[in-house]
């Protein structure tokens, strides 16, 4: 769509390693645009202030502005959070450092148990318990916090987070315990444990609770510093954040549980497939997100993506709703090095400083970029819509050098590069669905980010996956699908009891508080009771074992023996086998609370004006081929394309193989096909 002058946008921001990317919808008719730009790592907002000024038509006004953040995530991965102290149950001090009993790797004589986010001596303990069936065998004792007291005040700790034990259960020492911390450190931040995950595990749950008070003055100050910098911009409208389950909250309600953004930057892409699975009538997509820096890939199963109840971040557990997504370091920055004689890609990557060696930035190492810019299939001069002009000899001089460190041409090491990588990511596609009893020949592949399109084809051949599908606006297809998402908050409790046991109308009624929670929390956001929906769940396991599966639940459960049934059933899918006679536990309540948000409907772009298609020479598998090169925006609904062909469009790339045909599909969105 062309930009024009005035109206209002709903706009969506995807911060990546790499590049900025920003989404632009009239609010009114839906019709989309996009925009990229180079991020800026020191200080996040830069790139968004920079896509807003130098993309948002003249004298337009903002309607939604919602982007997925990276800070928090960043901040754990390199270590740069907040200083926290730990206050936990006397004799108990030594959980997070013990961790738990699940060693990923059981016969690995090198294990090393992950490192954790603080150090024993930064653990205080307070004399205090509770029981499992909340009441109280020993008061809590509230000068044992003092000691944590005098070393806030000396400037030791920047947060505190308290885990007492069985407070999912009853929070009344904790509750005591912030009260005390409150009067003797004002606005000092204090995270509980039962409220940022009311569930048991100890360990699970102090990891959880350090998590939040590790990142959570990053976070605020993050946001604090964007919402301040964008007030002019918003003009009274809320700055809204992508949540690590999908949906989409305020930024005022993010600052209070930072938690909920650690895993936000990639979620958009996965709501948005959803969308696309819906529109097309698709169940069944992989998703797959390559970017500058990651691969991310993920399912969409019976039109939905597959959602669990604990995520992991250096190996450390997060009791926390979020979508499904296994991240590695292959992107398109990913740099090409030399280890024993081997050549290896990833998970290094050269970012967007300096970038790939092409972006003539001062990158000299060779990455997976400069491998396609040597084989042909990027255009220097249209890369990003026609931003940057590439410096192709920059890229071969960069690929030369590894080339000649093992003896191959330039080529030859440009498409050993690409087949390093692209086995990689068909390997994690693997992990999410061989490795879980999954076919993935049942499967689309659904390919987007800006290097995604360029690598679908061949990841697909290796899975012997018969359909791609590149959507729309591909190189900004995450931020795209933060614009289809609802507000989306989780309540949770541990219901522990064996399903025989259950009484339905005390089970009801758990739920009937839990979504009371959620409705008083959506009102809070601002969303209007008939806008308001709940989605129940339950955490099952059989009998004497450790894990569970969550199942959906009707409201006003009667038929337990369904339910029963329905568990079997999953557990049967997921694990190749089921255990009828046994007998099965609840474990936890959750309940999902939706807030719908107004947004227009989905607007296929419209066919313009591109160039005449060119031909140029292209490498495909050690060979030279004539191919054409096809602007994808001058393609209408039920046109096609065959291989060998580049088609081009302004956020990204897509590589049709010789053998292979693409061909516009309802939505605007491309189908590619082996046709030989």
């Amino acid at each position: 769509m062309a930009r024009g002058k005035g109206g209002r946008y709903r706009v969506s921001v995807d911060i990546g390693g790499t590049f900025t990317d920003l989404v632009f919808q009239d609010a009114k008719s839906g019709d989309t645009f996009t925009g990229k730009v180079l991020s800026t790592p020191a200080n996040p907002a830069g790139g968004v202030l920079e896509g807003l000024k130098t993309f948002l038509p003249k004298d337009a006004g903002l309607e939604f502005l919602i982007h997925g953040t990276t800070v928090g995530v960043n901040a754990v991965l390199e270590r740069k959070g907040a200083r926290v102290a730990l206050v936990t149950t006397r004799n108990f001090g030594d959980v997070y450092a013990i961790q738990g009993n699940d060693r990923r790797d059981i016969f690995s004589i090198h294990y090393r148990k992950p490192k954790g986010l603080l150090r024993r001596r930064d653990v205080f303990t307070v004399r205090e318990r509770l029981r499992s069936d909340q009441s109280v065998e020993e008061p809590i004792l509230l000068a044992d916090l003092d000691p944590v007291i005098a070393a806030a005040k000396e400037g030791r700790y920047d947060s505190i987070a308290i885990c007492f034990l069985h407070a999912y259960s009853n929070p009344v020492h904790e509750l005591a315990a912030e009260k005390y911390l409150a009067e003797r450190l004002p606005e000092f931040p204090v995270i509980l444990s039962h409220r940022v995950s009311p569930e048991w595990r100890e360990f699970a749950r102090s990891s959880t609770a350090i998590m939040e008070a590790y990142i959570a003055p990053v976070v605020k100050r993050y946001l604090t510093t964007l919402i301040q910098e964008l007030k002019r911009t918003l003009a009274g409208r809320e700055l809204h954040v992508m949540e690590s389950n999908g949906g989409a909250m305020t930024a005022a309600a993010a600052r209070e549980h930072p938690l909920q953004t650690l895993l936000s930057g990639p979620v958009g892409g996965a709501i948005g497939a959803k969308a696309v699975a819906k529109s097309l009538g698709r169940p069944n997509l992989i998703s797959i997100d390559m970017g500058g820096t990651s691969f991310d890939a993920s399912l969409i199963v019976d039109g939905q993506p597959t959602l669990s109840g604990e995520a992991e971040l250096e190996g450390l557990p997060i009791q926390m709703s979020n979508v499904d997504i296994h991240v590695i370091g292959a992107g398109g920055g990913s740099l090409a090095w030399l280890e024993g004689g081997n050549i290896r890609v990833g998970p290094r990557s050269a970012g967007s400083v300096p970038g790939p060696a092409c972006y003539g930035r001062g990158g000299t190492e060779a990455t997976v970029t400069d491998a396609n810019v040597v084989l042909g299939r990027i255009d220097p001069a249209t890369f990003a819509g026609g931003r940057m002009t590439l410096d192709v000899g920059a890229a071969q001089a960069a690929v030369g050098r590894v080339a000649r460190a093992i003896g191959l041409g330039t080529e030859a090491m440009a498409q050993g590069i690409l087949d390093i990588v692209n086995a990689k990511m068909a390997d994690t596609v693997r992990t999410i669905t061989i490795r879980r009893g999954i076919d993935p020949r049942d499967f689309a592949l659904f390919a987007y980010g800006g290097a995604g399109p360029m690598h679908a084809a061949a990841i697909a051949q290796q899975l012997e996956i018969g359909e791609v599908i590149v959507p729309v606006h591909p190189g900004a297809f995450s931020a795209w699908g933060m614009l289809h998402t609802d507000v989306m908050q989780e309540f949770k409790r541990t219901y522990y009891h064996l399903w025989d046991h259950v009484a339905p109308a005390e089970l009801e009624a758990a739920y009937k508080e839990l979504e009371a929670r959620g409705r008083e929390s959506l009102a809070h956001e601002g969303i209007a009771a008939g806008k308001m929906s709940f989605a129940r769940t339950a955490d099952f396991r059989y009998e004497f074992q450790e894990y569970q599966i969550a199942c959906d639940m009707p409201s006003g459960v009667a038929d337990k023996a369904k339910v029963r049934k329905a568990f079997d059933a999953a557990y049967l899918k997921q694990y190749g086998h089921a255990n009828a006679e046994a007998r099965l536990e609840i474990v936890t309540l959750r309940v999902m609370a939706i807030g719908k948000l107004d947004r227009p409907g989905i607007v296929a772009p419209r066919p313009v004006a591109v160039p005449p298609a060119r031909k140029r020479m292209v490498h495909f598998d050690g060979r030279r081929h004539e191919t054409a090169i096809v602007g994808r925006l001058g393609l209408a609904v039920g046109k096609g394309v065959k291989g060998p062909a580049i088609i081009e469009e302004p956020t990204a790339t897509t590589v049709l193989p010789p053998g292979w045909k693409a061909t516009i599909i309802k939505g605007g969105h491309m189908s590619l096909k082996r046709v030989g």
